[in-house]
């Protein structure tokens, strides 16, 4: 097993440029995003030397953290991460080879959360509670794609923002950003939730340039809805999106969402990404297969085996008390200080 520095290492760029298996999460710009917020660093294992091309390799990061434990993931706050090999039983290899450096290095556990493949015949891995990941094709016209979404749920609510004359606006700037935190910080609480720091999408920002949008609907002069996409090769992938709940009645998420499936479409995309969904969470899952998205079953991996918790550090319970009374400045810090953790 040889270890490499994506950051540093070419090779890793262009083999992830190339194979047919990458995503957005194996890119080198989310992974200095990754480090550049949260500090953690990243490592690819390979079985391929210095000297030679990448053929295969696992990336991770490096999770150390007092409250949960020094751990690797592959990847944190990300949807999705396939292990990039030319043959499926080359995860068992690498796997294999991780082993020892797990109990070796006193780390707590291996995570890898890849779509296609499983961890076959090793022993002491357990599986998380499944999710479901939803991707939308983008296969044939506009018009062809309109057709396919559910009649009164998408497109009567794309027609409905139309007529009420919703604005949209696309870009990068602080503008947008500040609509979009503000929306993001009231979603995260009606979810009994602390928002993600305003530092991680900064980095994201930062590291992806004119591959970023905020996307935001205005209704009159009022920001009722925004959503932050990002483009990698030919899939457009949307990782985040919020809304002010008074207002979703005139359709501001459909516009968004349609805005964009005309620009992916432009830019010569295949699919559109619409991440992943907690099973029990039957509202989001709805709303995505309205759209037409297909949905596949998608688990997690530990080594060594223990109970894979999915929830936030916060119980439940004790979220649902204290978020509500939380002012939305002390809501922001907690978010700055726990999301570390919890990679």
């Amino acid at each position: 097993m040889y270890e490499l520095d994506p950051l540093t290492d070419s090779r890793w760029d262009a083999f992830v440029r190339d194979h047919p298996q990458s995503s957005l999460f194996h890119s080198t710009k989310w992974l200095a995003a990754l480090k550049k917020a949260y500090g953690y660093g990243p490592v690819v294992v390979t079985t391929c030397p210095a000297d030679a091309p990448l053929t295969n390799g696992l990336v991770f990061c490096l999770v150390e953290s007092l409250l949960t434990g020094r751990r690797l993931v592959s990847l944190p706050f990300s949807d999705h991460c396939e292990l990039l090999a030319d043959d499926e039983d080359e995860l068992d290899d690498l796997l294999s080879l991780m082993q020892p450096y797990i109990e070796s290095g006193g780390w707590r556990y291996l995570e890898v959360r890849p779509v296609a493949s499983r961890p076959g015949g090793l022993k002491r891995f357990t599986s998380s509670a499944p999710y479901l990941l939803h991707r939308l094709s983008l296969a044939g016209s506009t018009r062809e794609i309109f057709q396919r979404f559910h009649k009164s749920c998408v497109q009567r609510k794309i027609r409905r923002a139309e007529r009420e004359r919703l604005r949209y606006e696309e870009g990068r700037t602080e503008v947008l950003f500040r609509h979009f935190y503000r929306l993001l910080v009231m979603t995260r609480r009606r979810l009994f939730l602390p928002p993600q720091p305003q530092f991680w999408f900064r980095a994201l920002i930062e590291a992806f340039g004119e591959d970023l949008k905020i996307r935001v609907a205005f209704k009159d002069d009022l920001p009722v809805a925004s959503i932050m996409t990002i483009a990698h090769k030919d899939v457009m992938v949307y990782k985040y999106g919020c809304s002010d709940a008074q207002f979703n009645r005139f359709g501001g998420m459909a516009l968004l969402f349609w805005n964009t499936i005309q620009e992916a479409k432009e830019r010569g995309c295949r699919e559109l990404d619409m991440g992943r969904s907690d099973c029990s969470d039957q509202g989001l899952i709805a709303f995505k297969e309205r759209w037409g998205a297909s949905s596949t079953l998608l688990r997690y991996f530990r080594y060594p085996a223990e109970p894979v918790v999915s929830t936030p550090v916060w119980h439940e319970s004790l979220r649902r008390r204290l978020v509500p009374a939380i002012p939305s400045a002390a809501l922001k810090m907690v978010g700055n200080l726990l999301y570390g953790h919890m990679g």
